[in-house]
């Protein structure tokens, strides 16, 4: 699918971690933030497995190598960076030829030509008519983004988010992370305190039942000038939720004038099997965040909002400005020009659907009656099973035979799958196989 690269089956030469990763490895537990390297023992205590990481050396299309000659299939897609696969060549080549005329430029006062071009290209791509774009990093970038702007907008500080959103850890996101207490308790005194969440629906659930729950967590307040959602939750599980549910909270935004903040950062650009799924599902949102599949391996980001509402940034009373030195990096925007060009020119989300909808399907029959659920939307995945420590112990022995996936959830019971969105069925059936037979 992806031209110029092979789609190949995992192939397992030595033990994980073998003497060069091994070696990384003990320079990483030196050398890095203790946070992560707690966490790992942790998970290794909770599962009974070893939970040493191994050290990628180079990656092409699907495939993943360690630094032991190891080769992995990624159903990760690096976090769901490498939509368009690892190193696809149009992307490799844009950053090139980039890199030879410009690695970067004076951001918002003299900016690249590169960046013109790519928030000319955002704002064609925006569901409204005058878009206006905002360049950041990461995806909290252009969630911190599209809060500030909801802020001056409404001039209201509050926001309602939902539990088991995961929308990044910069302090503006984390405020409304409803993925995990504890990420947020440490620093609860210095985030914001007019924050809601209301809880997240399930497919299936009644539709007025679901926007009853959300005003109940509303309630009379008057402060909240935000929503922010995932369209489908990803690091909270894969939990799509009941059609039509998001145009009525749209619809509800409207009655309350609160703005409706889609958070697109992984469900957007194909991976969910719609270029946007919010619009996909009927929603009008008033400000939509970008990033991951955006930049297809660099980081770049962004927040598309509609003229009207991102005038509040060109107010003189309130001179707010949001920047950064590598806002708009030319390399980051050559990166991302060229995968959206290759996203819309194949409709990787069209493929994204159809794939999809057959893995989840070969998933049922081979493993359905092994696990409490499977789910998703497009090639966004969840494989709910019955406890966190099982996920562990799954996430590792998969990684020994060669697939590389990562635990999800807000309780930790679930295999997350984000594979690119270029990948062959024959490697998903291959996957669906071990997985079977791990299961038995």
């Amino acid at each position: 699918m992806n031209a110029g690269t092979e789609q190949l089956d995992p192939r397992m030469i030595a033990p994980l971690p073998a003497a060069r990763g091994q070696a990384l490895v003990e320079i990483l537990a030196q050398a890095e933030c203790p946070a992560l390297t707690a966490r790992r023992a942790r998970r290794a205590e909770l599962s009974g497995a070893a939970h040493d990481p191994i050290v990628w050396s180079r990656a092409a299309g699907v495939n993943v190598w360690d630094t032991d000659g190891n080769r992995y299939l990624d159903l990760s897609a690096g976090f769901g960076a490498a939509a368009v696969g690892h190193g696809a060549p149009a992307v490799v080549q844009a950053v090139q030829r980039q890199t030879e005329q410009l690695m970067h430029a004076l951001g918002d006062v003299h900016p690249s030509e590169t960046k013109v071009a790519l928030l000319a290209r955002l704002a064609q791509l925006a569901p409204f008519e005058d878009a206006r774009v905002m360049l950041g990093l990461s995806g909290a970038d252009a969630v911190t983004a599209a809060l500030k702007t909801a802020a001056l907008h409404t001039r209201r500080p509050g926001v309602l988010a939902f539990r088991g959103g995961y929308h990044g850890l910069e302090y503006g996101p984390l405020a409304a992370c409803g993925y995990s207490e504890p990420f947020r308790a440490p620093f609860t005194a210095q985030l914001n305190p007019h924050v809601v969440f209301a809880p997240y629906p399930r497919a299936g659930m009644p539709v007025d039942a679901a926007i009853s729950a959300v005003e109940l967590a509303w309630g009379t307040r008057d402060d909240i000038g935000a929503v922010l959602i995932e369209p489908v939750l990803g690091r909270g599980g894969a939990v799509a939720p009941p059609a039509g549910f998001l145009a009525a909270l749209c619809a509800l935004c409207d009655r309350r004038a609160a703005l409706l903040i889609a958070d697109e950062v992984l469900t957007g650009l194909g991976r969910c099997g719609a270029l946007l799924r919010s619009v996909h599902d009927g929603a009008h949102p008033h400000l939509i965040c970008l990033g991951k599949a955006l930049g297809a391996g660099l980081p770049v980001s962004a927040c598309l909002g509609q003229a009207e509402v991102m005038a509040a940034w060109g107010d003189p009373a309130g001179e707010a400005l949001h920047t950064g030195t590598f806002f708009g990096n030319p390399l980051g925007c050559a990166a991302a020009l060229a995968a959206l060009e290759l996203i819309e020119s194949q409709r990787l989300w069209e493929r994204a659907e159809r794939v999809g909808a057959w893995f989840r399907r070969h998933l049922a029959q081979q493993i359905g009656a092994r696990v409490v659920d499977v789910r998703g939307a497009g090639l966004l995945v969840g494989i709910e099973l019955g406890s966190g420590a099982q996920t562990l112990a799954l996430v590792r022995s998969l990684l020994e035979r060669g697939y590389i996936v990562v635990p999800g959830g807000v309780d930790g019971r679930v295999l997350s799958l984000t594979p690119p969105l270029v990948i062959e069925q024959a490697r998903l059936e291959g996957f669906s196989s071990a997985l079977a037979e791990l299961l038995a």
